[in-house]
């Protein structure tokens, strides 16, 4: 590496950078000193486990809360359909990366990031080191798909009247690898990619068009001529040169913009259905918006949305949703997209797409304060390639034999939004959410996990379904009239409250209170044995 310029030393800027990368290092490593639950001592442990859980998915949150469970004495097997660990994060482009600062997505109190705002490699780095050291490799078994989850007969049939009495066993597929006291689906909310069949798109599915051999229209009808990518397939994407058309307004297509002129688009139309929120990339910021604590629009959420307007919009106030209220639905976190627009590089189009043409799109253009449906002037706007920025398909969960999830009390209305209200021992980690301010990948990971390993270890502990459903209709009462549902929306301050007065009504739990928030307190005599062990050796 080529030594730093003298001139470069000399910059306020330079200093300012290293000291704020070293306090930015340092506050990680408190962290782990603090936070981190120490692996077992080797891939045999723990040699008397205190119980067993299936976890279904080897993502992000699969691989965080198969580690929690291990460093706590108990054995896990990991089933994942894929052939690698990492879940969506394995399947998106190399450039995507973290919208809100990583020290707001530690996944796992081991993580060490190398800077702010990591992409896709280092991610998947990260996730793997855990899932290495804390020695679940062996444990994992890929290209597995989870066909059957079922009880096992005569298990759990006291839940209602007597839950410190009553367990469940759960049989995974063919129970080849046993029986099991829990279950944790961290399946997440994006599976395959979604593409929506727009008329005039060219199809690539066999037997569902004709017209469409070998990406290029071959019928009469008019057809869209060019390449069609979802927008997690740009990688490899020849935009250079191009005019691109991004379809969808949310994170993925503010990233699709940007990776488009990043290799060399000459422009790009995005066609927004709605309108999301942009927030700045500022820890603080997101920190105090994500503490709001009712979860809801409230008549002082203007003030947010004024400071956000005034932050992220200056000199585009057209951009800024004027249906949509920022605590009601999952804002996008990016600085640049507003500016692209503003300098020209990106069209913003809200609009109802009427169909593509051979060279483009044809769209009912819509006012900032009109509703989809209601576009009146139709308008062509012409490109090249076309990018579906359209999300991803909600994975599925019809594998679980019993009757988990009741009209009423599915996703995302479970008890602490992620345990089924039936039985206290099926928990869905970032499986049920829909639209929140915060993140996915942080602290509460760890606790929910917690939750549910204390639940195993003090019978005593345990909620009744009536007490889980009443948590639920409690939360609707209180949440009354917000957009969506009660439980469709949440900001972290929220579930922060949730999972405090978990222990506040219930003073019996108040002894576990900082196993389960902080982690400490329960970690098995032989991994200590077997480390001093190690040492002698």
């Amino acid at each position: 590496m080529a030594p730093t310029p003298r001139a470069a030393w000399a910059s306020p800027a330079h200093w300012v950078s290293s000291i704020f990368n070293l306090i930015y290092v340092l506050v990680q490593h408190i962290i782990i000193w603090l936070f981190k639950p120490p692996p077992p001592p080797g891939p045999e442990y723990p040699k008397n486990p205190k119980g067993r859980v299936a976890v279904i998915g080897a993502g992000l949150t699969g691989v965080s809360s198969a580690a929690h469970a291990i460093a706590h004495g108990f054995d896990v097997v990991i089933y994942e359909q894929g052939d690698t660990v990492g879940g969506i994060w394995a399947h998106v482009n190399k450039t995507s990366g973290l919208q809100l600062n990583s020290l707001l997505y530690r996944f796992h109190p081991a993580v060490l990031w190398s800077r702010p705002f990591p992409q896709r490699d280092e991610i998947l780095k990260e996730i793997r080191r855990i899932w290495k050291e804390y020695q679940l490799e062996p444990r994992t078994r890929f290209n597995t798909p989870v066909t059957s989850v079922h009880r096992v007969e005569g298990t759990g049939e006291h839940l209602q009247e007597d839950p410190s009495g009553s367990q469940s066993k759960w049989i995974v597929n063919d129970g080849e690898d046993g029986e099991f006291d829990a279950v944790v689906v961290t399946v997440g909310t994006c599976g395959e990619p979604m593409r929506i069949k727009f008329p005039g798109l060219p199809s690539s599915e066999e037997g569902e068009s004709d017209s469409w051999k070998g990406g290029k229209h071959q019928g009469k009808e008019e057809v869209f001529e060019g390449d069609v990518l979802h927008s997690s397939e740009l990688d490899d994407a020849l935009l250079e040169g191009k005019r691109i058309i991004v379809v969808g307004s949310g994170a993925s297509g503010v990233e699709a913009v940007e990776t488009a002129l990043s290799k060399g688009a000459t422009g790009c139309v995005m066609i927004a259905r709605d309108d999301k929120w942009i927030i700045p990339r500022n820890m603080v910021v997101d920190t105090l918006i994500s503490a709001q604590p009712f979860g809801r629009e409230m008549p002082l959420s203007v003030v947010w949305e004024k400071i956000v307007s005034w932050w992220n919009y200056r000199g585009a106030p057209e951009l800024v949703p004027a249906r949509t209220g920022l605590f009601e639905g999952t804002p996008v976190v990016n600085d640049e997209f507003v500016n692209i627009v503003k300098n020209g590089k990106c069209q913003y189009v809200r609009g109802d797409i009427e169909r593509f043409t051979k060279g483009g799109v044809r769209v009912k253009v819509r006012g900032r304060k009109d509703k989809p449906g209601e576009g009146k002037e139709a308008r062509e706007y012409n490109g090249d390639v076309v990018v579906l920025a359209t999300g991803f398909k909600k994975p599925q969960i019809e594998f679980f034999k019993e009757d988990l999830f009741p009209k009423g009390y599915d996703r995302p209305n479970l008890y602490l939004q992620n345990f089924s209200t039936e039985d206290w021992s099926v928990l869905m980690t970032n499986s049920a959410y829909q639209n929140a301010i915060g993140t996915v990948g942080h602290f509460h990971i760890g606790i929910y996990m917690r939750i549910l390993l204390t639940f195993l270890m003090d019978p005593d502990s345990r909620p009744t379904p009536k007490d889980m459903k009443l948590w639920v209709d409690v939360i609707r009462f209180v949440k009354r009239g917000a957009r969506g549902g009660a439980l469709s929306f949440f900001t972290y301050m929220e579930l922060t409250i949730w999972l405090l007065l978990f222990h506040v009504f219930r003073l019996d739990r108040l002894k576990w209170v900082f196993f389960i928030m902080q982690g400490w307190g329960v970690y098995p005599e032989e991994y200590r044995q077997g480390k001093r062990a190690s040492v002698h050796v």
